[in-house]
């Protein structure tokens, strides 16, 4: 009879692992053997793979992740695509370092860099490192515009109560009560009941001296 204690725990592949077949991946660099392989690589790997050089100003449709051939040159392109919040995960791959390199590896905001000559060993960690960090960032953004909407909120909240305290003769109590009065009434939030008191007191104050 078997003891429980003596089985060894399942190990569940990660999610990071589990999607590669899905991603679309966009490889910009040169039509030489770095090139070749990485392309190689991935599809051995089953991403949905395009290459492309030069660079393409627009990206095609749904790309996941971009492999970069970092040069001298790049750093007069334009790479509209790596800006934004809904760029994709992007690695560098560099062919030696010097500071106009490591600038622009920064510049782009790669999230991995692989280094020339390309070998069929770290491509796979540097895609879903890459990925991870992506991801975390991406996350942490949102959270950050969320952190942002509330601070915001609470400051037109106080706003608003001040402007209901200085015009009403009321306590600040009282101010808050009025605007939870009306945003339940009116099923909207404190918020937008705090935005419309200071709108309307803008308004108001228009041509006062």
């Amino acid at each position: 009879m078997e003891n429980g204690t003596n089985r060894r725990p399942m190990r569940t592949t990660p999610p990071l692992l589990k999607d590669l077949r899905t991603l679309k991946v966009a490889v910009f660099h040169p039509d030489d053997a770095d090139g070749r392989q990485i392309t190689q690589q991935l599809q051995r790997i089953g991403c949905q793979v395009q290459a492309f050089w030069p660079p393409l100003s627009v990206l095609p449709e749904g790309i996941d992740v971009i492999f970069l051939a970092v040069r001298p040159d790049s750093i007069d392109m334009g790479f509209e695509w790596f800006k934004g919040d809904e760029a994709p995960a992007l690695i560098a791959v560099v062919t030696y370092e010097n500071p106009t390199i490591v600038e622009i590896v920064l510049h782009i905001g790669a999230q991995a860099v692989l280094p020339s000559p390309i070998r069929s060993f770290g491509l796979l960690s540097a895609l879903v490192v890459a990925r991870r960090v992506h991801g975390d960032v991406k996350s942490l953004k949102r959270r950050l515009q969320k952190i942002e909407a509330k601070l915001l909120g609470v400051r037109q909240i106080e706003e608003a109560k001040s402007i209901l305290v200085r015009t009403r003769q009321i306590t600040d109590g009282a101010a808050y009560d009025l605007i939870r009065d009306q945003a339940m009434s009116k099923r909207v939030t404190t918020e937008e009941i705090s935005a419309a008191i200071i709108n309307a007191n803008e308004i108001l104050s228009l041509g006062r001296s």
